[in-house]
């Protein structure tokens, strides 16, 4: 029998892969990126935490989802109660770097379509519950429906029926670029 802990760097380094993809969705979980990297912080924190519990071979990247989710939870009942509202972690110091190439920077009329098309999208996905909203960004990860379905701990047919109806409402909200 392993000894709790012995699987933990390896896990951890493993879990490292995601980092990217859990900063994505905390970002559109929090709406904040400065909250969205405390979540994911948070995620590898309880990860490494209950790696004795991850089942190896089974799959890593669904186990973390589910443990950031269930992380948000746990925070936004927490801040639900809380007054406190701002402070220094609220500032938008704007983007200080850019890995977009340089020949796309400085492009008024590019960035102007840019800012409108990314404000549609956000705004319809953003309109969609809170449900719904999780099952398109954990699709657009590339997760199955089946891990979709272990991440939010509800049926596969759940997941399928939220995720057609998220795809109609956002095809309904965005049908003006379908033409």
């Amino acid at each position: 029998m392993a000894r709790s802990g012995e699987g933990t760097p390896a896990l951890g380094k493993d879990a490292l892969a995601y980092a990217d993809t859990l900063y994505n969705f905390a970002r559109y979980l929090t709406g904040n990126p400065t909250e969205a990297e405390d979540l994911v912080q948070e995620t590898y924190v309880r990860a490494l935490q209950s790696a004795d519990q991850f089942t190896p071979g089974t799959n890593l990247k669904a186990w973390l989802f589910r443990i950031l989710r269930n992380a948000f939870i746990s925070v936004y009942r927490r801040r639900r109660h809380d007054p406190t509202v701002g402070g220094l972690d609220t500032v938008d110091l704007g983007a200080a770097g850019s890995d977009e190439p340089a020949w796309f920077r400085g492009d008024i009329e590019l960035d102007r379509l840019r800012g409108v098309v990314a404000e549609e999208i956000e705004a319809a996905l953003m309109s969609l519950t809170e449900d719904a909203r999780t099952v398109v960004l954990l699709d657009l990860e590339g997760l199955t429906e089946g891990e979709v379905a272990d991440v939010l701990g509800c049926a596969v047919g759940t997941v399928k029926s939220r995720l057609a109806r998220a795809r109609a409402a956002l095809r309904e909200r965005l049908r003006d670029y379908a033409k």
